[in-house]
């Protein structure tokens, strides 16, 4: 038995993974605890695992961001991205880790398992000198200088002027990141900790191991990866939310189509992609079931087509079988839920990571980018077209799928994770005597 703290960003789309990553520890019979915000602490206590709260981290409530962060507010696109790193995933970073090394006092931990966004996770590892894993529950953002930077939707470049174009984006990075950089800087001082050359994405993924999320397939290629990397596949089972059916589910007709819209868990503004997506699909002969993204407001500020459904949350494991195709904004735990049923998707990714899954998803050749956050109806009805006038869409996406659906991500984290417990209580396990 391992004693594992496992620390998760206090959002839904983080929450999920990690929640069935802390169920799978403590079904094998492991000391869990799980520092995260207080929205969530009930959900894991329930799970078995004890809640510690963000306390001299600034908790927050992530349908309201902007309330704890001024910064963030009305900001969107790449303007977003870097606001979002700065003020709430750096300039957190010191406080999450006084908080993590204030539990480490009270009882220390074997392994400390993370969400990748959780700074103060590292900060709390080197200061205790402990084993850390990280979970990726985005898709890897590791640079090369082989490819564009990742937080980019740019496929690999071809030929010289692409291998140039890349060297001078990487470059730009370098100097657009730079204040992020220095708040970087500023955390690692304030808790302590000496200064570094690392690069500054170094900062997000244990030297130790990285679990990720998805499959190789769905990752631009490369020669090689600066740290141990393992594929998990999806890591929230489709069931891991059940919320209870909605009245309208025993009416879905059995004949028709069902296209799923989903706006996400975050930026869950319904005029950007559920009204255009009625719009285009209000008249075809197919089901639209939609969610808000918020079990809290399940309705909708506008009517709805006579075909259309609308929920807050729905049972992934009941809908997804029956799902013919999904309109999604690209979050990646719905994206990867969707191609494990081989489902194709239209994707259209607006904020944060979101674009660079939509680009992603289209080079896998498994659905279509609309290269935006705000679709037009024709934009989305010309794809839905040519999605269900080409079958190697969702060819591609079943394939991708039998590759997800051959992994247990939750259980491959915890087995990968006690292998490297296991190798450190090695090293400093005693010689036996001569």
């Amino acid at each position: 038995m391992a004693d594992v703290m496992i620390a998760v960003m206090p959002f839904a789309g983080h929450v999920a993974p990690l929640a069935a990553v802390a169920e799978a520890f403590v079904e094998a019979g492991h000391r869990v605890r799980v520092y995260t915000g207080r929205a969530y602490a009930d959900r894991f206590a329930a799970l078995g695992a004890e809640p510690v709260r963000w306390s001299a981290a600034p908790d927050f409530d992530e349908h309201d961001i902007a309330a704890t962060f001024p910064a963030l507010r009305d900001r969107k696109g790449p303007r977003q991205l870097l606001a979002n790193v700065e003020h709430l995933f750096v300039g957190t970073g010191a406080a999450q880790g006084d908080d993590l090394v204030a539990a480490y006092g009270q009882r220390p931990w074997d392994v400390i398992v993370a969400d990748g966004l959780s700074l103060g996770t590292h900060f709390a590892a080197e200061r205790t000198g402990t084993p850390s894993v990280t979970v990726s529950i985005v898709p890897l953002s590791i640079p090369t200088p082989e490819l564009p930077p990742p937080i980019l939707p740019l496929r690999p470049a071809r030929g010289p002027l692409g291998r140039i174009r890349d060297r001078v984006l990487n470059s730009t990075l370098t100097l657009t990141t730079r204040g992020i950089k220095r708040a970087y800087d500023a955390q690692r001082a304030a808790s302590g900790l000496p200064p570094t050359d690392a690069p500054l994405d170094a900062a997000w993924h244990s030297p130790d191991l990285v679990c990720a999320s998805g499959v190789p397939e769905l990752e631009f290629p490369r020669s090689g990866w600066p740290v141990r990397i393992e594929f998990v596949g999806a890591l929230a089972p489709t069931g891991s939310i059940r919320p209870d059916p909605p009245d309208w589910w025993a009416r879905l007709p059995e004949d028709r189509p069902i296209v799923h819209v989903t706006q996400g868990t975050l930026n869950v503004d319904p005029d950007d992609l559920i009204r255009p997506a009625f719009a285009a699909l209000g008249r075809q002969p197919v089901s639209i079931v939609a969610t808000t993204g918020r079990a809290d407001a399940p309705d909708l500020p506008f009517p709805a087509p006579p075909n259309a459904h609308v929920a807050g949350l729905v049972d992934y494991a009941e809908l997804l079988p029956r799902t013919d195709a999904m309109i999604t904004n690209g979050g990646w735990g719905g994206v990867l839920a969707a191609l494990a049923h081989g489902i194709p998707l239209i994707v259209a990714g607006g904020d944060i990571d979101k674009p660079v899954i939509a680009a992603r998803v289209a080079w896998a050749g498994a659905g279509i980018d609309l290269r935006t956050g705000t679709p037009s109806p024709r934009a989305i009805l010309r794809a839905w077209r040519r999605l269900s006038a080409d079958p190697s869409y969702r060819e591609r996406a079943e394939e991708i799928g039998r590759e997800l659906r051959a992994h247990d991500g939750p259980r491959e984290v915890v087995a990968h994770t006690m292998a490297l417990v296991e190798r450190r209580r090695a090293q400093h396990r005693p010689a036996p005597a001569a």
